[in-house]
């Protein structure tokens, strides 16, 4: 078992600039902790993420860590040039010293393709031909592609990625068509949702890549050289009710980003959509294993239940979220380095 950290950057309440140092902190203790990757979401127009252009942000780590990995979950390749993005993950790979993961996806919300002027029912198509089309300017000197949405013709390609023959590719999903898709496509991969859903999810993506015959690009860390993830909220305390004390609070606040454009927009089908009950709270989150908080005996206990049930391999922990403070993360970090880490980098 691996443990790596996703992030959102969401709006904490503090100062814009106060929070990109903070969670630059946060990332360096996780480098010297030990952490496997950093994975950073993609979203924009709402305060969910106040870093919608990843790129820069993980800039920024890729000289402020050393060891500890540096990815998207996801890059939205509807919203985004192709040959930008080539260019930029060829810029990132070189910055981290070939620490680079490649997360990419369509994007789940139709308002924030809608702002970009992307129909959503036209998303999934546009996304794998972007996808394509990246795959081949990142292997080339020279490309061109042409197709329904994109059109590019000898274009030289004097960047190339430090990894060869590219970055990993990884890809998130809350859906069993997205869980297929990047199965067949020999991809690692990360679950969200409830646990049920996720475990769904996972067992679609294993069939699928089963079929395949095996991941893309094997990572002889992980066994079956494949990733396979879960994303929990966790948070460690020295007690239970510690730990309480720092979630409960903090994701009400990040709930209230996650679903500030389906209210500002009035349409709970988006929520439906993320397959997270809108009218969630910090208890059905628990009840559902999505959250995973308490003592470093209670949340060793909680996530080797969650790594039976789920066939995981790999831990993607939120552990820095809505306005907790520095100072609250940074112990929950400790702890769960010194106390939970050990005992699950077995499992």
């Amino acid at each position: 078992m691996k443990v790596g950290l996703f992030d959102h950057i969401a709006d904490s309440g503090r100062p814009l600039a106060n929070l990109f140092d903070e969670r630059i902190a946060f990332f360096q203790a996780a480098d010297r902790a030990g952490f496997y990757c950093i994975h950073l979401a993609e979203h924009h127009c709402s305060p969910v993420n106040m870093v919608p252009a990843p790129s820069v942000f993980l800039g920024a780590l890729a000289r402020q860590t050393t060891n500890i990995r540096l990815g998207t979950l996801v890059y939205l390749l509807t919203l985004t040039s192709p040959l930008r993005l080539i260019e930029e993950i060829c810029m990132l790979d070189h910055l981290s010293r070939g620490r680079f993961e490649v997360g990419v996806g369509r994007g789940v919300s139709p308002y924030e393709l809608g702002y970009y002027k992307i129909p959503h029912e036209e998303s999934r198509e546009l996304f794998i031909d972007a996808y394509k089309c990246l795959r081949a300017g990142l292997s080339s000197d020279s490309f061109s592609y042409e197709s329904k949405y994109l059109s590019y013709k000898d274009v030289p390609m004097p960047l190339r990625p430090l990894q060869k023959p590219w970055p990993a590719f990884w890809y998130g999903s809350s859906n069993k068509i997205g869980s297929a898709w990047a199965g067949e496509h020999g991809m690692h991969f990360t679950a969200n949702g409830t646990s049920a859903i996720a475990r769904e999810n996972i067992a679609v993506f294993k069939e699928a890549l089963a079929k395949r015959g095996g991941p893309e690009q094997p990572k002889p860390e992980f066994s079956g050289g494949v990733a396979i993830g879960g994303l929990k909220y966790v948070v460690v305390g020295d007690t239970d009710a510690d730990a309480e004390r720092i979630a409960r609070p903090a994701l009400a606040k990040h709930l209230e980003s996650l679903h500030w454009l389906w209210k500002k927009h009035g349409h709970k089908d988006f929520v439906d959509r993320l397959r997270i009950p809108g009218q969630s709270d910090y208890d059905d989150f628990v009840a559902q294993g999505v959250v995973i908080a308490g003592s470093p005996a209670t949340v060793i206990e909680k996530i080797e239940q969650q790594t039976d049930y789920l066939g995981m391999n790999y831990l993607l922990g939120y552990m820095m979220f809505g306005d907790m403070s520095l100072p609250d993360a940074l112990r929950s970090l400790r702890l769960f380095a010194s106390e939970v880490m050990p005992r699950i980098e077995r499992l």
